[in-house]
Order: structure tokens, then sequence, then C-alpha cells
């Protein structure tokens, strides 16, 4: 093969689309940890989960790589609806070539808009309408520079919410066996040594992971 016949294949305008392709994949590829993290649930529950375990006052235990990977099967979990249409709709039409490229990314961001609307509190949204001096009548029509960070901070506020109910009975605890323990007299015990257990029983007796894990579902629905 001449050098005219191996420029003739590489620019072929189907070669072009395989490269195009493969570039798209990997731009993809190199997205998707902030895919996950910022468009998802992802970040909800990864920080109730660590707010869960400095409640039980458990520095290292369960290991932050068995909460990540607990964060992120339920991100996958919750987020498979969407998941599921945005294949429906937007990849497979796009790979038989049925739709655009263009179609296929708005058919893809409907549901993923939807799901981030639906969880953004009133308030976020309209700071960053306001900051960008966007007008729209229609919330759906709202462009994903705006949604995304109103999403965040949405669910950053819905986090924290979540992690101070879980502090209540545990700091109970903690307060009350500091109070046996001034009135022992044993000021050199810490209460914490002495308040673990109890709150670890606590946490078993109610079945907190269960509760823990199906409040953090229902939120989303």
């Amino acid at each position: 093969m001449n050098l005219g016949d191996l420029v003739s294949s590489v620019t072929a305008p189907s070669n072009m689309a395989t490269s195009l392709q493969i570039v798209l994949l990997l731009t993809v590829l190199t997205l998707a940890p902030s895919i996950l993290i910022m468009m998802t649930s992802f970040t909800r529950i990864v920080i109730v989960l660590s707010f869960l375990r400095n409640a039980l006052g458990l520095q290292q235990m369960p290991p932050n790589q068995v909460l990540i990977g607990l964060a992120l099967f339920l991100t996958l979990f919750i987020m498979a609806p969407i998941g599921q249409d945005i294949n429906n709709n937007a990849i497979k039409p796009y790979t038989e070539g049925k739709i655009t490229q263009e179609e296929a990314y708005q058919n893809a961001i409907k549901p993923l808009k939807s799901f981030m609307l639906k969880q953004t509190r009133q308030n976020d949204l309209n700071l960053f309408v306001s900051l960008a001096k966007i007008n729209v009548s229609n919330v759906e029509d709202l462009p994903m520079r705006v949604v995304i960070p109103a999403f965040i901070i949405s669910e950053l506020k819905t986090a924290f919410e979540i992690g101070f109910i879980i502090y209540i009975p545990f700091l109970i605890i903690d307060i009350i066996v500091a109070s046996v323990l001034m009135s022992m007299g044993m000021f050199m015990l810490p209460p914490v040594l002495i308040s673990l257990p109890f709150k670890v029983l606590l946490f078993i007796l109610v079945d907190g992971w269960n509760l823990v894990v199906k409040s953090l579902i229902l939120g989303f629905r």
C-alpha cells in the first residue's frame, strides 16, 4: 500500500466515524467519575453513610472502600430506571442509525434532567437561574449548566439534614453516659469508650442498615 492509499483509508468517512466514536467513548470514560458523583444519587448516599459512621464513633469501620462500594451499588439501583430509559431512547437508536447524535444527546439528557430537577430545591434553582440571567417559562428548558450546580448544592443540604437526624439518638447516648460517669466521679474515663458499645447495640437492635438504606432509596422516589 502506497502513501496515497494509506491517507485515503484514514480519511474515509467510515474510518473517521469509527475514530470519532472511539474519541467520544474515551471522553465519556474520562468524565464518568464526575458524572457519577455530580449527576446521580451518589453524593447524598456517600455523605449520609459517612455521617452514620462518625455518629457511631467508628473512625475506620466500615472502611472507606466498603462505604464507597455500598454507595456505588445503591446508586446503580436507584439510577437503573433512568439508565434503561437512556439506553432505550438514546443509545440503541443512535447505534442503529435511527437518530442523529444531537437527538441522542437530547434523549439522554431529558430523563437525567428530570431526575435532578425532582431532587432540586426551588431556592437553589432560582439562585443559579438569577446568576445566569436566564428567563424560561418551563424548568425543563433550563440548560444543564444551571441544573447541575443547583442539584449538587441541594443534595449537599439534604445529606447534611439527614446526617443531623442520624446524629441525634447517638448524641443522646453520649450525653447519658457522660452524665452517669460524672455522677460516679469517673472523670478520667472517656465517655466515648463506654458509649460506643451501647451505640452499636442500639444500631443493631433497630436494624440500622436496613432503615438507613430504605430511607435513602425512598428519598429519591
